[in-house]
C-alpha cells in the first residue's frame, strides 16, 4: 500500500519520517509526506481562500482531494493508495471539524480513500505523549512542567513543551517570532522522535493515527 500524507508544517514532516517506519513496514509499504505552510480553514464555497503556491493546507483541501481522487483511480488494484491528512485541532470543535473534512471528500468524484487524523491540540502533543522520549532528548527538561501535563489537553501544547525544554521557556521563544518557533519545533521533532516508543505513547490522537495506519495496511 502507498500513503500520501499531508501535514501542515515542516516539523510534522520531520517527525513522521522518523515515526512511520516504527509503525509500519517500509519494505512492504511506501509513503510520501507533503508539508504545507500552515493549516488555514476550509473555504465555505468551492473556491480556495488562497492561491495554491501559498501552500495553506485546508484552504487547498478540495483541490488536493480531487487531485488525489483522479490519481489514485489509476493505481493498480493490488497496490492501493490512501490519502492521510494530519492537522491540528487548535481551537476548533472536533465533531464539526471532522464532519467538514469528510464533506470535502464526499464532494469529490472519484473519491480517494482518505483518512483524517487530528492532533489534539497540536503535533507537540504526540511528543508529550512519550515523556521518556522527551527526557532522553532533553535530559535537563523541567520535570515539574512535564509531570503536570495531561495528554491531549487544550493547554497551548507547543508553549508547554517550550517551558519544559527551551532555555528561557515560551516567553523567550515567542519573542523570537514565528520563524524561530517553527525552527525550534523542527528541532524538537529531530531530537525527540528517534527516542519515541510508538506502542507506549499516551497521546490518544497519536494512538489513533498509529492504529489507523496499521489497520489500513491489513485491509
Amino acid at each position: 500500500m502507498h500513503f500520501e500524507i499531508l501535514v501542515e508544517d515542516i516539523s510534522g514532516k520531520t517527525a513522521l519520517e522518523i515515526l512511520i517506519p516504527k509503525i509500519i513496514s517500509t519494505e512492504q509499504h511506501t509513503f510520501k509526506i507533503h508539508p504545507y505552510k500552515g493549516v488555514g480553514h476550509i473555504p465555505k464555497g468551492l473556491t480556495s481562500a488562497s492561491e495554491a503556491n501559498k501552500r495553506i493546507l485546508l484552504d487547498q483541501l478540495r483541490r488536493l482531494v480531487q487531485g488525489y481522487g483522479n490519481t489514485f483511480s489509476k493505481y493498480p488494484p493490488d497496490y492501493p493508495a490512501v490519502l492521510i491528512v494530519i492537522c491540528d485541532l487548535d481551537d476548533k470543535v472536533l465533531c464539526a471539524f471532522r464532519r467538514a473534512l469528510l464533506d470535502v471528500v464526499d464532494e469529490c468524484n472519484p473519491q480517494p480513500k482518505t483518512q483524517f487524523c487530528i492532533a489534539i491540540e497540536e503535533g507537540e502533543a504526540w511528543f508529550l505523549g512519550d515523556l521518556a522520549a522527551v527526557k532522553a532528548a532533553y535530559p535537563r527538561a523541567n520535570e515539574s512542567v512535564l509531570n503536570k501535563y495531561t495528554n491531549d489537553s487544550i493547554c497551548g501544547t507547543w508553549e508547554k513543551l517550550a517551558e519544559a525544554v527551551f532555555s528561557g521557556g515560551k516567553e523567550k521563544l515567542s519573542k523570537q517570532g514565528w520563524q524561530a518557533i517553527g525552527l525550534e519545533k523542527t528541532n524538537w521533532a529531530n531530537n525527540i522522535a528517534p527516542h519515541m516508543e510508538v506502542d507506549n505513547n499516551l497521546s490518544p490522537s497519536f494512538c489513533y493515527f498509529r492504529d489507523k495506519l496499521r489497520g489500513l495496511t491489513r485491509q
